[in-house]
């Protein structure tokens, strides 16, 4: 098993020509790229959905009392940029094959791995190490967990490669490079999307104690607890209407609006309330780091038992 561990829509771009971008806000390095479509579940909005029958006990099992950590930012922690980095790459990156621990559930690839790609915590990490690479110009996104290289050649835990034009999920038990078999760039928060003004998407976030089942869009599972009381992967919550956003510093005020409309959803074992984020010289540590007075009592987990592309 893995270790025990991710509406409104604005058009920017062109996903091809003469055919306008549909999902999330696409990245700046590639614009013609939709992150996904519009109808897919990461880019639908849930604020008008009922409220889970269970979520008052679903809430208390990740922490009532407990502030939201948002796990990116500005500058270096450790020597390392502060977040999950994104490596976009052309059509002449070169592809390599990798060596995984969990073959059996990795996509074999290859993949078009940079020499100087970009890894979680750094290349001395002895965390995650999630490296996220996104193919311009053929928009394919993939995703490695572990990633590492010796004696010439690629190893990870294991990797999943998604078309960023579909809705198409991980085949049932599965994993991803996150531990639910979901795809960690939808779930991100990026600040060329706060440039714009909004996140119009879903948030990843990770929970200490998860259950052993997942739900819709989730695929897999880290956890040998059955207890009903944890929360399964794939869990999605959201900011409760009534929560005020006035008086909050605009890059927070952004994220906070974005958990009221489209929520945020269980994608790995981590710590409790931390959502994730690409590093950007541009974020506002000081803003950000306001985001931990809002705790887990401000939120409600949704029923997304309708929730379909």
């Amino acid at each position: 098993m893995k270790r025990a561990l991710i509406g409104v829509f604005v058009a920017t771009a062109l996903a091809v020509p003469g055919a306008p971008v549909t999902g999330a806000l696409p990245l700046p390095g590639a614009p013609k790229c939709p992150i996904f479509p519009e109808d897919n579940v990461w880019n639908q909005r849930v604020d008008d959905l009922p409220v889970h029958k269970r979520s008052d006990t679903l809430i208390r099992s990740i922490g009532r009392d407990t502030g939201l950590h948002p796990d990116f930012g500005s500058g270096k922690y450790n020597g390392a940029r502060i977040g999950i980095p994104i490596t976009v790459v052309g059509k002449d990156q070169k592809k390599s094959r990798v060596k995984f621990t969990y073959a059996s559930e990795s996509d074999k690839g290859p993949y078009p791995i940079p020499m100087k790609v970009k890894i979680e915590g750094g290349k001395d990490s002895t965390g995650d190490r999630h490296a996220i690479i996104v193919d311009r110009s053929a928009c394919k996104l993939y995703e490695l967990f572990a990633l590492r290289r010796s004696q010439g050649r690629w190893f990870a835990g294991s990797g999943a490669i998604w078309n960023l034009e579909s809705n198409k999920l991980r085949p049932k038990g599965w994993t991803s490079a996150d531990a639910a078999g979901l795809p960690i760039l939808a779930g991100l928060a990026r600040w060329s999307d706060v440039k714009q003004g909004v996140i119009d998407h879903a948030l990843r976030f990770t929970v200490s104690e998860t259950r052993r089942k997942y739900i819709y869009p989730a695929r897999h599972y880290a956890s040998d607890n059955g207890d009903k009381n944890l929360p399964p992967m794939g869990l999605r919550v959201r900011l409760k209407k009534n929560f005020s956003l006035k008086g909050w510093p605009r890059q927070a005020r952004i994220v906070l609006r974005a958990l009221k409309q489209y929520g945020m959803i269980v994608a790995d074992n981590g710590s409790d309330w931390f959502i994730s984020g690409a590093p950007h010289e541009k974020w506002n540590n000081d803003a950000l780091r306001r985001l931990r007075d809002v705790q887990g009592r401000h939120f409600e987990v949704v029923d997304t038992s309708d929730l379909r592309p």
